[in-house]
């Protein structure tokens, strides 16, 4: 018995160094699975910084995708929320820029992002008060109104100025599903151009106004 122990002692030994070296590997040194990273990629939106009260920032660009190194670590995952694109606009007045998208997080490894630049413009905000023009509209529209008002007559216009000058009037459209003697109700004002299209981004107070109608007749077109 003591003589087969003796013979297979050497590869016990081994065996004991072997196991020793492999704890001591694993207790005192990085282990390669846990600390293997990867690339995460998030999708955030773009905001701005920096620009003044009277000021308006617009781009198309409303997403960055954002490729970051992250940990394999699935108990502190980076999520959207996390993170920030934002272009810094301090000290910009009006004018077209080219503005990096700057990214902010905690502790990242950044290694793309799409966009890196944001062309974007910068417009002062305007205000101005517009007339409501009332428009009778449906099969059921007269052609002989007595009277025809809108309740307030005027609205506040307010928006960028190259938008607010394109403002040629505030429409209010009253659509008559039937011969009626008169018309109460409420319609919302529109900002319209030249072409009588709607000029998005631009607001209006009150955003509805109080339409009254009396007709001598009304006359249903088929």
């Amino acid at each position: 018995m003591l003589e087969r122990f003796r013979n297979n002692l050497g590869l016990k030994a081994l065996s004991v160094a072997l196991a020793l070296g492999a704890w001591w590997y694993l207790r005192f040194t990085t282990n390669p699975v846990i600390a293997a990273r990867f690339d995460q990629q998030l999708s955030v939106p773009i905001v701005v910084t920096g620009l003044a009260s009277d000021e308006t920032a617009r781009y198309t660009d409303k997403q960055a995708v954002i490729t970051i190194v992250a940990p394999r670590d699935p108990s502190a995952p980076v999520r959207p929320d996390d993170v920030r694109a934002v272009l810094n606009l301090s000290g910009r007045g009006p004018g077209v820029y080219s503005v990096p998208v700057t990214i902010i997080g905690p502790r990242l490894e950044v290694k793309s992002v799409a966009p890196a630049d944001v062309t974007l413009q910068i417009s002062r905000v305007v205000t101005r008060q517009a007339a409501v023009d009332v428009r009778l509209m449906g099969e059921g529209r007269t052609t002989l109104a007595r009277s025809i008002h809108a309740t307030p007559d005027t609205v506040t216009v307010r928006g960028a100025s190259d938008d607010v000058d394109r403002v040629a009037a505030v429409r209010a459209d009253v659509t008559l599903r039937a011969a009626l003697d008169s018309v109460d109700g409420m319609a919302r004002a529109v900002p319209v151009d030249l072409n009588g299209d709607e000029i998005p981004g631009v607001q209006l107070t009150p955003g509805y106004v109080r339409v009254r109608a009396n007709f001598v007749s009304a006359l249903r077109h088929g």
